[in-house]
């Protein structure tokens, strides 16, 4: 990526390290007759927490009533 850009030639990372991941999360691909609501009630246990899996997937999900088949979004888990 670096030598895509004017003037850098070098991108040094050494000694970074990623954050430690917080919360565990599982993933699901949406199949024909899905609704977030759906899912949520599935994998949360309560069809009204539809809106913590919009959150999640905000980048593949625009609106919580248009998913389509094939999608994968992830599942906030507890």
């Amino acid at each position: 990526m670096a030598g895509n850009v004017a003037g850098v030639s070098e991108v040094k990372a050494d000694g970074l390290q990623a954050p430690p991941i917080q919360e565990k999360v599982e993933y699901y691909i949406i199949k024909k007759g899905d609704t977030l609501s759906g899912i949520a009630k599935q994998f949360l246990g309560n069809a009204n927490d539809y809106p913590k899996i919009f959150e999640a997937n905000r980048e593949v999900i625009r609106n919580p009533d248009l998913i389509f088949i094939g999608q994968k979004i992830r599942i906030p888990l507890k």
